[in-house]
């Protein structure tokens, strides 16, 4: 059976389903961001009733306001800002460098230099050990301790490696035989085809790096010049949560200055997530090509 445009009826059918399943499931995706948005620009005293999906019942920029009143926050935002820069690249570099070394067929030791790698994956010293080994080499209160302790990622080196391991072998064969060494190959052949996994290992690392607090508040507690913008955001949502456990005493702690802790999380939320959301779409390509690339073996 046909329909005047030519069309069966039976694709008709499933192109109207599948138009309403993939809407529901894109609504079911985008209602979190859009309610905690909405929550993020409510009035903390009418928040707590609840009741509000998709826009402020009460527009209110208190939230944003306590938010950005922090103390220490431009401080904070511009450590953050260097970490997540700083680390990207250096781990990027030096975790690519070691997935190219395990991915050459003539390194001897590669298969007991990456079970060594992969075994970090499941097993650590502890956070106690992890500490005093932090300050007997002077990296507590230290920017540094951001930076050099997460160098080599065994998770993101196994990503590369497998992309890389899928580039033709003639390509190093030919460069090796005109000359080249091995990091002349690196940087000039093997780096510029690795765009797309590079591009997806840049996100995970940027994302960590721009979400951690907890390095912060254990290793550079005391340096307030170190402080990361998610330590103090963390900080900031304690202290509200702290003026009361109950929904009585969250009441009259709200109305005295028209917020909660329910508007402030998600007004937190939003500061933190708006930067990392604006990167995405700008590396979306590249995060599918080296997702599936990258998670095939030859």
């Amino acid at each position: 059976m046909k329909t005047l445009k030519g069309k069966r009826t039976e694709d008709i059918v499933f192109t109207v389903v599948n138009a309403i399943i993939l809407g529901l499931f894109t609504v079911a995706i985008l209602y979190p961001i859009i309610n905690t948005v909405a929550y993020s620009f409510n009035e903390g005293t009418d928040a707590l009733r609840g009741g509000i999906y998709f826009l402020p019942r009460k527009f209110s920029l208190k939230n944003y306001q306590m938010v950005f009143a922090k103390d220490l926050l431009l401080t904070a935002t511009k450590i953050s800002v260097l970490r997540t820069v700083i680390a990207t690249i250096t781990q990027l570099f030096v975790t690519s460098l070691l997935a190219y070394i395990l991915s050459r067929k003539e390194f001897l030791f590669k298969k007991q230099v990456s079970f060594i790698y992969v075994l970090t994956m499941y097993v650590n010293g502890g956070l106690i050990p992890t500490f005093v080994l932090f300050k007997s080499i002077g990296l507590t209160n230290n920017f540094w301790v951001y930076i050099l302790p997460g160098m080599v990622s065994a998770f993101n080196m196994i990503v590369i490696r497998t992309f890389m391991n899928g580039l033709p072998d003639s390509l190093v064969e030919s460069a090796q035989v005109d000359g080249a060494g091995h990091f002349t190959i690196f940087m000039r052949i093997i780096l510029p085809l690795c765009k797309p996994v590079l591009a997806t290992v840049a996100l995970f690392i940027a994302v960590a790096q721009w979400n951690s607090w907890f390095d912060a508040m254990l290793y550079n507690r005391t340096a307030t010049n170190l402080t990361t913008l998610q330590y103090e955001l963390m900080k900031l949502l304690a202290s509200v949560m702290n003026q009361g456990g109950s929904v009585e005493s969250m009441k009259t702690a709200a109305a005295s200055n028209t917020i909660s802790p329910l508007t402030m999380r998600a007004a937190t939320t939003v500061v933190t997530a708006f930067p990392i959301i604006c990167l995405y779409p700008f590396l979306q390509k590249y995060f599918v090509t080296g997702m599936t690339i990258g998670g095939v073996k030859e």
